[in-house]
């Protein structure tokens, strides 16, 4: 079951704190973004962040869970109803996650 957008606008509003918070449409579902950086994805109208150390020290449950069948284990958020946990879990999130890399041209 995919996403509903309204539900996606609401973890993109209640997230806007982290910076530029963005959502794209893939494989059914959607890629979260925070200033160009994939943070997480929303699946079947749940939340789910990529793990990190910095991330899960300021969980307040850590429940991993891959967010669709054959992914690696995510972060699934519960509580998103709390706009300033979400933007300060999002923004470390994405502070520590790596640059993406540079797609080379053909």
């Amino acid at each position: 079951m995919a996403s509903k957008s309204d539900f996606v606008q609401y973890i993109i509003d209640q997230c806007s704190g982290a910076g530029e918070i963005t959502a794209k449409k893939m494989f059914g579902d959607y890629g979260l973004y925070c200033n160009g950086k994939i943070v997480g994805l929303i699946c079947d109208n749940a939340l789910f962040l990529k793990p990190t150390e910095e991330g899960r020290s300021l969980l307040r449950s850590t429940l991993m869970k891959p967010p669709y069948e054959g992914a690696k284990d995510f972060f699934y958020i519960e509580d998103i109803d709390d706009r300033d946990y979400l933007s300060k879990l999002v923004g470390t999130t994405y502070q520590v996650l790596p640059e993406p890399k540079k797609k080379k041209k053909k």
